[in-house]
């Protein structure tokens, strides 16, 4: 079965430089993820974003508690880096954040490569649970680095 696709660009009005030094701070993803997903970092803080960093925390997705093991397995700084899940809720999770600054503003691109649990009926878990889940959660981001970065 492919991978299925899920992009996103946000657009924030600070140098690329600002943006990405947000996304260096693991700590910040608790700003940016939405509350009912009660995420939590089991990782020692602080953490040193770089090249095979793992990063380990748990969300709550429904009743069902999930600890999630991932990697940053691409980084290049300050225009983008991967992670990938290596234990979690998901069949396959790779998240590609890209930055580019045009004229004072940065684009931050999320693209995430994914597959959803369900073997035979992943299918039908996608469209009607996972991708709007996913899509609920880019939104909640965006939301969240506007307000963060006071746009």
């Amino acid at each position: 079965m492919s991978l299925r696709t899920f992009k996103q660009v946000t657009r924030v009005n600070k140098p690329l430089s600002e943006v990405f030094n947000f996304f260096c701070n693991a700590g910040n993803l608790n700003l940016i993820t939405p509350p009912s997903l009660h995420f939590k970092i089991l990782s020692q803080m602080p953490l040193v974003m770089k090249k095979n960093v793992r990063i380990d925390y748990k969300i709550k997705l429904g009743l069902f508690s999930f600890k999630w093991h991932s990697e940053i397995t691409e980084w290049n700084p300050p225009y983008s880096f991967k992670d990938v899940q290596l234990k979690g809720p998901y069949k396959v999770w790779e998240h590609i954040h890209s930055f580019e600054e045009k004229e004072g503003v940065t684009y931050m691109t999320d693209e995430v490569k994914y597959l959803s649990p369900g073997f035979f009926l992943e299918p039908v878990v996608d469209k009607f649970f996972v991708r709007k889940r996913i899509e609920e959660i880019f939104r909640y981001r965006q939301y969240k680095l506007e307000v963060f970065f006071g746009q």
